[in-house]
């Protein structure tokens, strides 16, 4: 039995790390194929929405409460989660350089509680070289494990613009990458499993990671010469 029946048996869990605009959202979609774990390090938007309060607006409190994610500010209980999706936010630096320390330090947590045979996928926005050069050797330093052999690595550009009520999770096109074919197949049917794409649209399997990085970097530099953005 491979890793997406588990899934869908409900006999191993999906994690999402980071529940922000683009976690939140993810974790609802994901959590109606599948068993959720959310977690993030902020305990006071793990009560918020405990008490079933979306104070991203990114689904709206009733989607929240339906969804049924288990919400946590637990570290631990992402050593129960056999796929896990790190979407963590990339803010700016001052002198316009992203800060990675965010990316950083969910791989560091992740990499503390990765289990063998798992698959770890980066949703967060970061640039050609970092899921394979900073955060990979991160994840393979706190477990102990090793890339290809124990557990595997996609990248999936998020493509969430907040606030947008138009372009949503489940209208627009995703990219889904993978380290191998492995990867890169698993990842793809995680996301199609759950239907999370609608109205023609869907997810289009990219290739190795650096494939994503390039999609992404063509998209960022359509939305600095498209006039509404899109």
């Amino acid at each position: 039995m491979n890793m997406l029946e588990k899934l869908s048996r409900h006999e191993s869990k999906l994690a999402v790390v980071g529940l922000g605009y683009v976690g939140l959202p993810l974790a609802a979609a994901f959590a109606e194929k599948f068993q959720v774990i959310g977690f993030d390090m902020n305990e006071r938007k793990i009560a918020a929405y405990s008490q079933g309060h979306d104070v991203t607006a990114e689904i709206g409190d009733e989607a929240l409460q339906k969804s049924g994610i288990d919400l946590t500010a637990d570290p631990r209980r992402l050593g129960e989660a056999s796929f896990i999706v790190i979407a963590v936010p990339t803010p700016i630096n001052g002198d316009k350089t992203p800060d990675l320390d965010p990316v950083k330090g969910a791989s560091e947590t992740v990499g503390k509680f990765l289990q063998k045979g798992s698959i770890v996928v980066y949703e967060s926005t970061v640039y050609p070289g970092v899921t394979e050069d900073i955060c990979l050797p991160l994840l393979e330093e706190g477990s102990g494990l090793r890339a290809g052999r124990d557990f595997k690595v996609g990248y999936s550009p998020e493509r969430i613009n907040p606030g947008d009520r138009h372009h949503r999770l489940k209208s627009i096109t995703k990219i889904v990458s993978g380290m191998d074919g492995e990867s890169l197949a698993l990842h793809h049917r995680a996301h199609l499993s759950c239907r999370l794409y609608q109205g023609g649209r869907g997810s289009q399997a990219g290739g190795k990671y650096p494939a994503g990085y390039q999609y992404r970097l063509h998209e960022r530099a359509f939305h600095g010469l498209s006039p509404d953005g899109h």
